[in-house]
């Protein structure tokens, strides 16, 4: 009972954040239709290449502080070792005020070598930022290693309302400062809006996590004080069991998310100088990629990454206490968690991108190649997922350079793969697909590898993969039948997207039940587990 227990406590802050992720995902989508009629795709071009390499700077500076924090601090609660806890996390708050502090003025100095010159003014934007998202991280990581994904949940949400909300504002006032000037300054301009958007998105959130912890400090103390252990590391120790685990996740996570800037630099430099195609051309093309087709597909990854986040203090604690068991136990509870929803909306991405696209970016000029790119990209999804999983297991039970040789061994494979489709034929947008599938499958495969090698886990692939393609497949021909049977006697296209979705859900809730996928302690374990179980036995699913 107590396994299960601490199983249902685990999915339960797994989907707690991974239903903060949707929203803010969807939050994400919702403002950027709009923020993309009113920068241009010039514009969109502008601020993706821009934030991509923000993401990286972010990636090696503070991105990875709540994983590592979380494992690290999860290890001491888990020997109840309190006050070497507190002591990470201040030292942690004074490492990514440093780091943090010298990536945000190298990228204010440094932006013109970093990005294209016409996106360099909004990466400088970009900067403090980078400084604040290091503290933010910290404070999550904290509430994390707790076994709360409550405090983290919440400040995303409020991080991506302020954020779609100002990015707006900002962007229409900034464009309007020069509306009498071209394109190409009102698009740069546009898009710096877009980046002010995200700083007070951050600001906000961890203005929130600065009023959580002040509420939580009297318990902390109180706990601190609880603290019997006798061993409290030295300050210099802790320096180096941050230092020791930060960097390779760091350098894992900077390889695992870099292929995104590393796509964009060599496509905008081969259709550039090899093709012939214009500066503005070639940014406002990988725009349809990254800034519509990505941004959609990323949208279930969101589960993924939640999950991750969830099972790395679990995995690091029962590791700790050498629990190998309870460990592999976890790690088959977030598989199965993650496929039962990744695979299904991996073929709903692929059999309604059209109407999706239309529904999210209805320009005219480009729904279809956003369609084809979104289609080719929902094989994907069930990669990174997968690969996204056992990055956090590896980086939980303290392997944590095993992700970073396996997202390198992937990164030159798809790199190779990319500059030959790119010079030797004309694919055009489509070689970034290939390349985004080709590194997505790789990683998964490697890290598969490294986790059965470490911890001799076994996967279960009937009720993990079998079960839930099966299910999505016939769930994927029921929901393009009602779609497009509906849109010939009315053609609306957001009703009709809205009924095909409705009876896609329903329809893949019952297959999976009557196939034998999940059962009842299954349907428990998920937030509202309980209302879920009452729906099924009236519905006869479950006796």
């Amino acid at each position: 009972m107590a396994n299960k227990g601490k199983q249902s406590s685990f999915v339960m802050q797994a989907g707690i954040l991974a239903a903060a992720g949707l929203i803010c995902k969807v939050i994400g989508i919702l403002y950027r239709s709009p923020l993309a009629h009113v920068i241009g795709d010039e514009g969109n071009g502008y601020y993706s290449s821009a934030y991509e390499i923000y993401t990286i700077i972010l990636l090696v500076s503070s991105y990875s502080i709540p994983s590592a924090i979380s494992k690290v601090i999860a290890q001491q609660l888990a020997l109840r070792r309190f006050r070497n806890a507190r002591k990470i996390f201040h030292c942690a708050l004074v490492y990514v005020v440093i780091v943090g502090g010298v990536a945000s003025i190298l990228t204010l100095l440094f932006a013109n070598v970093l990005v294209g010159g016409n996106s360099a003014p909004v990466l400088r934007i970009f900067a403090p930022t980078i400084f604040l998202s290091g503290i933010l991280g910290v404070l999550r990581g904290y509430f994390q290693a707790h076994g709360t994904m409550v405090p983290t949940s919440f400040s995303q949400i409020l991080e991506q309302v302020l954020n779609a909300v100002v990015s707006i504002l900002a962007a229409v006032l900034l464009m309007r400062m020069v509306a009498g000037q071209d394109d190409t300054t009102r698009a740069i301009y546009g898009a710096s809006g877009s980046a002010i958007g995200t700083g007070a998105g951050v600001l906000i959130a961890l203005l929130f996590m600065l009023f959580v912890l002040i509420l939580n400090r009297p318990a902390i103390e109180k706990q601190v004080r609880r603290d019997k252990s006798g061993e409290l590391l030295e300050t210099g120790e802790v320096y180096r069991i941050i230092i020791t685990m930060v960097t390779p996740i760091i350098l894992s996570t900077f390889i695992y998310n870099c292929n995104s800037s590393l796509n964009l630099t060599i496509y905008t430099r081969i259709m550039e100088y090899v093709k012939g195609m214009s500066e503005a051309d070639a940014y406002t093309q990988y725009g349809l990629f990254s800034g519509k087709a990505k941004q959609i597909a990323n949208i279930p990854i969101a589960l993924a990454s939640a999950m991750s986040t969830a099972v790395i203090p679990g995995v690091s604690g029962s590791y700790a206490r050498k629990d190998i068991k309870e460990t592999n136990r976890k790690i088959a509870t977030a598989m199965k968690t993650t496929m039962l929803l990744s695979i299904p909306s991996a073929v709903g991405l692929a059999v309604l991108a059209k109407p999706i696209v239309l529904l999210l970016y209805p320009q005219k000029a480009s729904v279809d190649t956003v369609s084809w790119l979104l289609a080719g990209l929902s094989v994907s999804v069930v990669f990174y997922a997968i690969s996204t999983i056992t990055n956090g297991v590896l980086q939980g039970i303290g392997k944590v350079n095993l992700p970073v040789i396996n997202a390198a061994i992937a990164l030159v494979g798809q790199t190779a793969v990319l500059v030959l489709l790119l010079l030797f034929t004309d694919l055009g947008l489509h070689t970034l697909v290939i390349a985004t599938v080709l590194y997505s499958f790789l990683m998964c495969i490697l890290n598969g590898i490294s986790v059965k090698k470490q911890l001799g886990y076994r996967q279960e692939y009937v009720k993990t993969f079998c079960i839930p393609i099966w299910a999505s497949v016939i769930m994927g021909a029921a929901a393009f039948g009602v779609y497009y049977g509906l849109y010939r006697l009315l053609p609306v296209n957001v009703v009709c997207l809205a009924a095909a979705l409705f009876i896609a859900v329903i329809l893949y809730f019952v297959l999976i039940i009557k196939m034998g996928a999940v059962r009842e302690r299954d349907l428990q374990a998920l937030p509202k587990g309980k209302l879920i179980v009452r729906i099924a036995r009236r519905c006869r699913l479950i006796p």
